[in-house]
């Protein structure tokens, strides 16, 4: 398997593994030509961004048992992708970036320099 990089060009870091996202659910959010939807940014979703992707019809704060999924709650980090990111961003509720869990691939959706303006800074 090839190294796989992150927007800022060194090794992709694991996004969350609880709840376990990625396309594969393996914790990374890593470009595959089986997912077209391209679930690469590490975003730490926030209220307004849940809201915003729910009335756009992807509910991602409601459980669903049948896909084990458990509902994100902001503050949670999860997989997006980079498309719906690029238009929440349009939309004005872009939530912050995991840069170094962001697969390069995403640069093909969105701008390097938008990506660093939303880099995620923990809490000190």
């Amino acid at each position: 398997m090839s190294v796989i990089r992150n927007i800022l060009g060194s090794n992709l870091v694991p996004c969350c593994q609880a709840p376990a996202t990625g396309f594969y659910r393996d914790g990374y959010c890593v470009a595959s030509e089986e997912d077209p939807g391209l679930h690469t940014v590490c975003a730490v979703v926030s209220k307004e961004f849940l809201e915003y992707t729910k009335k756009r019809g992807n509910d991602l704060s409601t459980p669903n048992e049948r896909f084990g999924f458990p509902g994100l709650k902001p503050g949670d980090r999860w997989c997006l992708c980079a498309a719906r990111w690029f238009e929440a961003y349009q939309a004005g509720v872009a939530p912050p970036v995991v840069l170094e869990a962001t697969d390069e691939a995403t640069l093909d959706i969105v701008d390097k320099e938008i990506l660093l303006e939303y880099a995620y800074k923990p809490e000190e």
